[in-house]
């Protein structure tokens, strides 16, 4: 008895015998009850030549052709052809001939099958003849048109070959057919057999294609206890070609998923040319390893399905949402109307105009002196980063963006710029939005060709918050630059020079336009303010002109900068640098942003900073249509259309509506902002943060405290991440109530926020003044003084061997540019990874279906990419089952789906195995599912690293596992016949050098 490969070992070397014999005789007596084990000669790299023979009780015996079953693996056939192809003619009639000699000689009745190897010398070797039929016999059905089941039925009851006109002068063979066994295994663990539920299936069809049905359907459960075994698929066609091109496709078409298969392998070994030609052996997948350089299946489908069941279940996972969108309608894209009253189609055709062209055509210097020249003012539009980074915790999704970044080409065709990258959105949109910043900047960049894109850059820290090697700098700009980027806006959050030449440089030799910021605070039209004076800011300004930069930057992160105040700041740095661009940034917290710009702007600066009229105000910019009205008649006009303003203020009115769950809550200004000085995207982050820390009822408190922790720090400029140095100890101060003198008194003995004693150290940079003495001694006691640039002195990254690591850990689909996010956020990237894995691109889904569930019956489509659409329709969500999860139903382009949530709130019992720790060398683990037959681990005994600590069988095969490692097997964690799943611990194993 036999059957499958079950029990079939080579023996290459003697020591390998007992262990070998073994196992086959396990297999065997599990599988067939009868553990005879047999020894025969092993012929390498034969073909595998079988014969259908069908024989009646009168002694009549015929063949039905061969087939050629080379394609095996442990054994068992994967792939079967009939006929043969480029057999010897006369190898093939001696095997045929000598099939029906073998039937005759022993009297043989019905259906069987003759097995041959044919050597590399086209010897043919007789193996055996299996009295039944075969798994295989489709193809053998669909050449010669014979249905060999009910041949044998009709044989067994008592009918003759003649009667049945089965002569072997009117069995004919016609064409070719390929039968390929797909099964729930893994061809990149070795075939390990996978378990679980099959959530979608979907097969193939059409002319010429034969599917045998095992397992295989939608809600099936996959067990370890069974024939891996899903469906048979034989292809038929005139040419051996032909059918191999056919099932080919009729694999392709196949869509199973919840469990692993080994379609990705089956199309790449049909796909091979070994196997196009003819020409495979019985060992040929183990000895062909490109077989395994499979083609990834993205699964888009059931992933987004998972995302959204998740949702439905346990709500957003986005962090800092409260409620979902208030808005349920699709937005309404704008319509712009040119100067003749015609409608421009803003999808078809693309904006002319824009200040980009120059830095593309001519280089940033050029541009620069352009920008200087014009005669009016320019704007720079913030919607896109800072905006939202002060009302909405930057939680604007890329897809929105998109969807209006056509429009906004043509409307603010003579920007400045666009601010739409750098800053928060790089790290929050993969900490929260699961989305890739590259993309963001790379798809916007191909929408807006027209209009120069202006990022943040954190100096010496990129879009981090601590410092990282200069080369890291320098790698991330040039990425930048090629990925769209134009205009780069530096500074340092201490205005400390040294940290923002590293990045003035880098952006220099990328080819970037250098706008150095200088960081604002305090108050220049006030006399009695002596630290951040007028001259302070004169002489930051000769140094940064004195590096090369092409743009000066006024940042005023808090709105500080009062209308006199800019008047004065701005018409002194002109006068001094007449040549110099100059660009102020504000924001409008305490509702002077407007006159400030106006009064920044007819003092001689060139560019002022705007948000689109829904997104601006409070702690966000001052109103882009204020403004471009308020000089649309004067010198200082910016040749932007108050119409064009007004269309796209349309769109962010009802954007904004979308992302209510993270509105601050922030009603109307603030004038205290010129006592505590918060910077406007700071204000509502720290509002957000201590109702998390249970301060929110203390709110007034932590702006007093604010001011208070800027004192003890030294009156420092505050912005990111200087900024949450302030933040940090103000809300250290209130939760544990302590006023500025007991801080002073007791710092020795307080355990400050490491963002606090980071900064006394010198992490971030020197602070202009110094740090404040004793209490930085106080605080940071024996820990490292950092005197210089903080970053000077790292050793540089190795970005390749970095981007090896990531290919060996997430596949070839990692660019160079994920290896910079990973460079500089590497616990971010590798779980925005996790989700990416889990969940798939979730950028696609339509924010309102992110953030919130449809109702039941609601149907809405996701665009995967251009002319690939889902139609997605919740239909029911399931009760809680004994697992604690819910099942999901959806309809998917009107097929159904139904997809597992684990439910985070239900209350459920169950019992879970102790998992193999990775990290830990000796906790062995179960390398796939299976049933536990032989435990050979026992506690207290030594084991040296390869030796076998139990034995798990699963889908005909059996797996010895062992021991990675020498030692004492301190703990056992199964028994025989327990049921496991991959990673499930075995043994623990401690480390003993002399075992």
């Amino acid at each position: 008895m036999g059957g499958g490969g079950r029990g079939m070992r080579v023996v290459r070397e003697p020591s390998t015998l007992k262990d070998s014999f073994e196992r086959a005789q396990s297999e065997a007596l599990a599988a067939f009850g009868d553990g005879t084990v047999f020894l025969e000669r092993f012929v390498d790299k034969p073909k595998h030549i079988e014969v259908q023979l069908l024989a009646d009780r009168a002694g009549n015996v015929v063949h039905l052709f061969e087939r050629d079953c080379s394609v095996q693996r442990r054994h068992q056939k994967v792939v079967e052809v009939a006929p043969a192809k480029n057999l010897d003619v006369a190898v093939r009639d001696a095997i045929l001939n000598d099939a029906i000699k073998l039937a005759k000689s022993v009297g043989y009745k019905n259906a069987g099958t003759a097995e041959f190897l044919v050597d590399q010398q086209n010897r043919h070797y007789f193996i055996e003849i299996n009295p039944r039929i075969q798994v295989e016999h489709t193809i053998t059905e669909e050449i010669t048109g014979i249905d060999i089941v009910a041949a044998q039925i009709q044989i067994a009851a008592g009918a003759l070959l003649p009667q049945l006109g089965l002569t072997q002068q009117r069995i004919h063979q016609r064409g070719f057919a390929i039968q390929c066994r797909v099964t729930t295994e893994d061809p990149e663990k070795n075939f390990q057999p996978d378990t679980g539920k099959i959530e979608v299936y979907r097969s193939s069809g059409g002319n010429g294609v034969r599917l045998d049905g095992g397992a295989g359907y939608s809600g099936a459960i996959i067990t370890p206890h069974y024939d891996s075994l899903l469906v048979k698929v034989t292809c038929s066609g005139s040419t051996y070609e032909v059918a191999r091109r056919k099932i080919v496709r009729a694999l392709v078409e196949f869509r199973i998923r919840g469990v692993k298969t080994n379609i990705p392998f089956l199309q790449r070994l049909l796909t091979h040319d070994s196997f196009m030609r003819g020409r495979c052996w019985t060992t040929f997948i183990d000895d062909t390893p490109d077989l395994f350089r499979l083609v990834k299946y993205q699964n888009r489908a059931q992933r987004l399905l998972g995302y959204l069941g998740d949702i439905v279940v346990n709500g957003s996972m986005v962090k800092g949402q409260i409620g979902g969108p208030l808005y349920k309608q699709d937005i309404v894209l704008p319509t712009l109307i040119d100067s003749d009253g015609d409608v421009i189609d803003v999808a078809y055709n693309e904006p002319t105009e824009g200040w980009r062209k120059i830095i593309v055509e001519q280089g940033p210097a050029a541009f620069a002196k352009a920008v200087r020249d014009y005669s009016g003012v320019l704007i720079m539009d913030t919607t896109w980063r800072d905006a939202h980074q002060s009302l909405l915790a930057t939680r604007v999704r890329t897809i929105d963006l998109l969807k209006i970044a056509p429009t906004t080409a043509h409307a603010l065709s003579n920007a400045y710029a666009l601010e739409c990258w750098g800053g928060a959105t790089f790290d929050v949109a993969m900490r929260f939005l699961y989305e890739d910043p590259w993309d963001r900047l790379m798809k916007l960049r191909e929408l807006v060709p027209n209009i120069p894109f202006q990022m943040l850059l954190r100096g010496a820290n990129a879009v981090g918050y601590t410092s990282y090697p200069d080369n890291v700098i320098y790698d991330f700009c040039v990425k930048a630059k090629n990925a769209g980027m134009d205009i780069f806006r530096i500074f340092d959050s201490l205005n400390y020079v040294e940290n923002m030449k590293l990045g003035i440089d880098a952006v220099l030799k990328a080819g970037g336009v250098v706008e150095a910021a200088i960081c604002y605070t305090g108050d220049v039209s006030d006399s009695s303010k002596t630290k951040h004076t007028l001259d302070y800011y004169l002489d930051l300004t000769q140094q940064l002109v004195d590096i090369g930069i092409h743009v000066l930057g006024i940042k005023d992160m808090a709105g500080l900068l009062k209308p006199e105040a800019a008047k004065l700041l701005v018409s002194s740095i002109r006068k001094r640098f007449p040549h110099l661009p100059i660009h102020v940034h504000t924001h409008d917290t305490a509702g002077t942003g407007v006159a400030s710009m106006m009064a920044a702007a007819a003092a001689g600066a060139d560019v002022v900073d705007v948000a689109i009229d829904s997104m601006s105000g409070t702690t966000s910019q001052p109103p882009m249509g204020a403004l471009v009205a308020a000089i649309e008649r004067t010198s200082m006009g910016t040749g932007i259309r108050m119409d064009d303003v007004q269309a796209l203020n349309s769109y962010w009115e009802q954007c904004r509506l979308l992302y209510s769950g993270f509105e601050a809550n922030v009603r109307s200004a603030d004038s205290g902002v010129y006592e505590h000085e918060m910077p406007g995207g700071q204000y509502t982050n720290l509002m957000f943060q201590a109702q998390q820390l249970g301060l929110g009822t203390q709110w007034k408190e932590i702006k007093r405290a604010y001011v208070a922790a800027n004192r003890l720090c030294g009156d420092i400029v505050k912005v990111t991440p200087s900024s949450k140095v302030v933040g940090d100890l103000a809300q250290f101060m209130v939760s544990n109530k302590l006023t500025e003198k007991d801080v002073h008194e007791r710092a020795s003995t307080l355990s400050f926020p490491t963002s606090v004693v980071e900064f006394f150290q010198g992490h971030l940079g020197q602070p202009y003044g110094g740090f404040p003495e004793p209490l930085r001694t106080q605080i940071i006691k024996d820990l490292q003084r950092i005197t210089d640039r903080p970053g000077a002195t790292l050793p540089s990254l190795d970005l390749k061997k970095l981007k090896t690591q990531l290919v060996e850990k997430y596949g070839k689909s990692i660019r160079d540019v994920d290896v910079s996010s990973a460079a500089i956020y590497p616990k971010v990237f590798a779980e925005y990874r996790d989700i990416v894995e889990q969940f798939g691109d979730l950028s696609v889904i339509p924010t309102r279906y992110f953030l919130s569930k449809p109702e039941i019956g609601e149907e809405f489509n996701v665009s995967i990419e251009e002319g690939k659409t889902l139609i997605i329709k919740l239909l029911a969500i399931g009760s809680v089952n004994a697992n604690g999860k819910r099942d999901v139903f959806f309809e998917l382009n009107g097929e159904a789906r139904v997809i597992g949530v684990t439910d985070k709130n239900a209350a459920v019992d169950h019992i879970q195995r102790e998992r193999a720790n990775t990290a830990n060398p000796g906790d062995v683990g179960a390398p796939m599912s299976g049933v536990v037959i032989e435990v050979r681990a026992k506690v207290g005994s030594h084991v040296k690293a390869g030796d076998p600590v139990c034995v798990l069988s699963a889908m005909k095969m059996e797996t010895v596992v062992a021991a990675p490692v020498a030692g004492r097997i301190e703990y056992v964690a199964v028994m025989d016949n327990d049921s496991l799943s991959q990673g499930d611990l075995v043994c623990r194993i401690v480390k003993d050098e002399k075992a």
